[in-house]
């Protein structure tokens, strides 16, 4: 089949590790305030888990995240897991502000990692996504993002490696 022109491909062929980026409609601010961050985390984890997928980072800002995970055997779970994400966020923040039908996502973009470097460099973007759009001095204070988590999880070694990636020539769309 061919790719639509105006549309992300999404390409879920094979099992792997996957960097996800998704976006309110018009970049509408729709998760504002703490609890609406903590509805919107809280749910991520959950789907993900429910789904089988393994987050490696995260990070969720008023009007888009990005996350790093690793699939189940089969991939195309992927889009039934952001499908019920979204659903699931829209239909109670709409709740929340009596605005039933209103559209609060517009679209995911996915890319399957494959490069050691390029998933490394992932991580630590999506970890420092916070201080990127000015939200956050410093990423493990923003309890909405995985740096925290990483922080006191991982091998300090391997949080070496990850922090030493620069992060500014990645090609990313973040314009939110």
């Amino acid at each position: 089949m061919p790719d639509w022109p105006h549309a992300p491909v999404h390409r879920l062929d094979e099992q792997g590790t996957y960097f996800v980026t998704g976006g309110t409609y018009r970049k509408q601010r729709f998760f504002h305030t703490r609890d609406r961050l903590t509805l919107f985390q809280d749910m991520l984890l959950d789907v993900a888990q429910e789904f089988g997928w393994e987050l490696q980072a995260w990070a969720v800002l008023a009007n888009h995240y990005h996350l790093v995970a690793i699939s189940p055997e089969h991939a195309r779970s992927l889009k039934p897991m952001l499908a019920k994400l979204h659903a699931t966020t829209a239909r109670q923040l709409n709740r929340m502000d009596d605005a039933i039908g209103r559209r609060v996502w517009y679209q995911y973009w996915d890319t399957q990692l494959t490069y050691e470097r390029s998933y490394l460099a992932r991580l630590n973007y999506v970890n420092q996504n916070p201080v990127h759009h000015g939200v956050a001095k410093v990423a493990e204070g923003y309890p909405w993002c995985s740096a925290a988590w990483f922080e006191r999880t991982a091998d300090p070694a391997f949080q070496k490696v990850v922090r030493s990636f620069n992060t500014d020539r990645l090609n990313v769309r973040d314009d939110f």
